[in-house]
Order: structure tokens, then C-alpha cells, then sequence
């Protein structure tokens, strides 16, 4: 038997996940679950990478007891965040993390420099203040010695990849996230760092998901009993979901439904249209060397913050239950609203949302959920609206992959809300992308194609 692992760390938690074929069917089998988050460090917001190093280490311990070693291992996390590294290889300052507010009011001191629209037509990215973009301008602005001492930039899954190998690489997909790289070569838009003022030296190369990394490093190898391959896959989690989408037509629509949720489709190439832009939608790296335009949309951190204010005493199906006890109540709010992306409580923003706009103030957890559920469903709803007008195409479904697919009343929400059909699953769908684009590269499939419709007949 051949295995392959994914390493699919998320902004909650992350997870260790063997794959392989049997009787043409993907199975998959969870090795490994730790817990992730930010915490305060220094007055950031901040992620704890020795503690996600460790437990990566652990998954990888794991296989090993098991007697399950790995053909190959891919890593990928969420998007943007990223460790300088100085001329030791020791990072330089904390690690913080994409909701931190240091970004604020960042936005408008790139746009003194190059107005918003020219960022768009050149990278295809949405303005989102939390872009690796915005968090190196703050860098320059308050810690400029930080990138006198940086030897070389990394994002987190390819710092991780490093740690394990010794090698450093950039992988594609995530660095699209960035908003630095020219959407038209997939490549470094150096005059625009240059124009910026970040120095461009410290930006490795641009690879592809597929591309082999290397071996461990002799002190892993000593720590965790084995050697295998490392690979880059879909190094940004929507990358790797989207590359696990069972799609029953061109016409189909995703959304990677976790802590954010994605919804859009693939392009051959990409839309960098005003109307675009003006309605939130981004044009990121894909496996296949497709275009992923899709918006992001608050998804199910929401709820996640609402249930951790309860102090966890609800599951999240109980929760979904509540809601739909509470479905007549009215109440809605604008997902992306700033006011949603980091509060320090996530029930007092909503109430204090609905209160400002007189709309009836949720109170039980049932209501709570209610206005999050129908919120979501109702943005879903416009965003494929905004996705048909943009592309002229007719949308025939929603397939809904990661373990928001699991939740059957928003499914149902969304189904009434746009007027379509919902397929759930895969609802490890980060995990299976990650898994596929190794096993392409073993030539396990003929085509993501062939993937995909393995994908469709598993019991995922």
C-alpha cells in the first residue's frame, strides 16, 4: 500500500490525514488533530509556531508507530501570514497573525503610492487589510530595522517545509494571496515592491504545487524514525479545497466552508475588471494551473467565536439545531462587515450591528446562531448573483466542501437563499486537494480531472 499524508493546518486547528487508493477509491485516514490559534504576544495577536511545529512533528511520529510511512507529506495553512528570516535562520520579531489590527489604516498609505484600482489590474487581488501586502507596509513604517536584518521572506507553510528539509522555497498559490504577485506571470511583481519600498532580494522564486521540496533533514529524520518526500502542494488551503471539488459541470459553483468561507469559480484566465474589483472578488493561484476567482466571505468563525463567548457549552450541531428552532427570526448582518473580523466579543458586535440597524437584538444562542446562519446563506446568495453577472455564466449548483459542508441546516439555508442545489463533501476538502496534488505528481491520476472523478465515487 501507498500512502501519502496531508499536513492541513487551519486558522482553528490543524490535522494530520493518510491517503491512499483502494479498489479506485480514495481513502483516508486521520492520523493525527491538534488545536491552533492566536494569542496575545507583545501586544500582537500572534500564532504559536513552535507549538504547530511540534504537533506537525507529532502527526509524522504517529504515521510511524503505525507503520504507515508516507510515499510523500504536503503542508498547507491559510493565506498571507508569513516569517522573516535573518542570516542565521532565526525569525525576526513575532510571529503575528492576519487578524491583528496593525494594519489598519495601512491601506490608504499604499494607496498614496499606487492607487487601489492599479493593484488590482496588476495582482488580481481584492483589498483586504489584512494582506501580506499591508503587513509588510506596516513593517516598514514602524520596525524598518526588521527588514535590514531579513536574509529571506517565507510564508508559513514553506517556513514549515524549510524546518523539515532545510530548504527554502515559495510556493504559488500562496504567495498569489500576498496581493505582490503579477496575477498575468505568477510571478514576483517587483517593481511593484520596489515602488513600495520592501526589498525584493529577500522574495525566493516562484514554484508550482507538484514541485518536491526534499527529504528531512538528518536531525528530523533522527526524531521522527523515517524519511520521505516533502512536497509543495496547494500551499494556501483554498487552493488544495478547491483542487478537491467534485465539480458535476463547468457551471457549478464552490464554497470552501471553514473559519472563512470561499466561494467562486475557476477560470481559464484571469478577470481583473473594475466590476470585479468593485464587487470584492479575487483571482487566486490554483493546482491546476487554473485561476480561482472567488470572494472571501466571513464563513463559520462567527459562530466558532460565538460558541468559545458560551464557553464551548453548546456542540455545533446543537447550535445548528437552536437555529432552526429560531428561524423566523429576522434579523441579519453584513458577514464582512470590519466590525466581525477580530472583536474582542463576537455576540456584543452582532448586537450592537443589529442594534445600529434597528433590526431586532438576538439574544439566546438560538437567535445568535439564526442571524449568523441566514447571514451567511443571504451573502452566499448575492455573491453567486454578483459571480453570474461577472462571468455571464448560469450557475446550475453549490458544492460545499470542508466541515462547513457537514452543517445541514445552512445547507438548507443556502439551498432556499439562492435557489439552487447544495452537493456536500468532500468535508476534509483541504486535506483530499492536498492529498491529489501529491499523488498527481506520482502519476496516480491521469488528470485532475481523473482525480476528481475518484473523488465523486469515494466515501469522502
Amino acid at each position: 500500500m501507498e500512502y501519502y499524508l496531508a499536513i492541513d493546518i487551519g486558522a482553528s486547528g490543524g490535522r494530520h490525514m493518510l491517503g491512499w487508493m483502494q479498489d479506485e477509491k480514495l481513502c483516508l485516514e486521520e492520523v493525527h488533530r491538534f488545536s491552533n490559534g492566536m494569542s496575545e504576544k507583545d501586544g500582537y495577536l500572534c500564532w504559536d509556531l513552535h507549538h504547530l511545529f511540534h504537533e506537525i512533528k507529532t502527526g509524522l511520529k504517529y504515521c510511524a508507530a503505525r507503520g504507515k510511512i508516507p510515499r510523500s507529506v504536503g503542508i498547507d495553512t491559510w493565506g498571507v501570514d508569513f516569517v522573516l528570516l535573518d542570516e542565521q535562520d532565526t525569525p525576526i520579531g513575532p510571529a503575528v497573525g492576519y487578524r491583528d489590527s496593525r494594519t489598519d489604516n495601512m491601506d490608504q498609505q499604499i494607496y498614496n503610492t499606487i492607487p487601489s484600482d492599479e493593484l488590482y489590474r496588476r495582482t488580481g487581488i481584492q483589498d483586504a487589510i489584512f494582506n501580506t501586502l499591508y503587513q509588510l507596509e506596516f513593517i516598514k513604517t514602524h520596525h524598518p530595522i526588521y527588514f535590514k536584518q531579513t536574509k529571506t521572506f517565507l510564508f508559513l507553510p514553506d517556513y514549515f517545509n524549510f524546518l523539515l528539509t532545510g530548504k527554502k522555497m515559495c510556493e504559488y498559490t500562496e504567495a498569489t494571496t500576498s496581493q505582490m504577485v503579477d496575477v498575468k506571470t505568477g510571478q514576483w511583481d517587483h517593481n511593484l515592491i520596489e515602488t513600495l519600498g520592501y526589498p525584493k532580494d529577500i522574495f525566493l522564486p516562484i514554484t508550482k504545487p507538484g514541485t518536491i521540496v526534499g527529504g528531512f533533514t538528518k536531525e528530523i529524520q533522527e526524531q521522527i524514525g523515517f524519511n520521505t518526500i516533502v512536497m509543495q502542494v496547494g500551499s494556501h488551503d483554498t487552493a488544495s479545497a478547491v483542487a478537491s471539488v467534485p465539480f458535476r459541470d463547468e457551471n457549478a459553483v464552490y464554497i470552501s466552508s471553514g473559519t472563512w468561507s470561499l466561494l467562486g469559480i475557476e477560470l481559464d484566465q484571469p478577470n481583473t475588471d473594475l466590476e470585479a474589483r468593485n464587487a470584492g472578488f479575487s483571482n487566486e493561484g490554483g493546482c491546476n494551473g487554473k485561476i480561482t476567482f472567488l470572494k472571501n466571505i466571513m464563513g463559520l468563525w462567527m459562530i466558532q467565536s460565538v460558541r468559545k463567548e458560551l464557553n464551548d457549552a453548546y456542540s455545533y450541531p446543537q447550535l445548528a439545531e437552536l437555529a432552526q428552532t429560531s428561524r423566523t427570526f429576522p434579523s441579519r448582518v453584513h458577514v464582512n462587515d470590519h466590525s466581525f473580523l477580530a472583536p474582542k466579543s463576537m455576540i456584543a458586535a452582532i448586537r450592537n450591528y443589529c442594534e445600529k440597524t434597528s433590526q431586532p437584538i438576538p439574544k439566546a444562542p438560538g437567535e445568535l446562531a439564526m442571524v449568523i446562519f441566514g447571514s451567511l446563506a443571504d451573502s452566499y446568495a448575492q455573491s453567486i448573483r454578483q459571480l453570474e453577472s461577472l462571468t455571464g455564466k448560469i450557475c446550475t449548483g453549490i458544492h460545499i466542501v470542508g466541515g462547513g459542508c457537514n452543517n445541514r441546516f445552512l445547507n438548507q439555508l443556502t439551498e432556499k437563499a439562492t435557489g439552487l442545489p447544495v452537493y456536500a463533501g468532500p468535508s476534509e476538502g483541504t486535506a483530499v486537494g492536498n492529498l491529489i496534488v501529491q499523488m498527481l505528481e506520482n502519476k496516480a491520476f491521469s488528470s485532475l480531472t481523473h482525480a476528481r472523478q475518484v473523488i465523486a465515487r469515494s466515501d469522502l
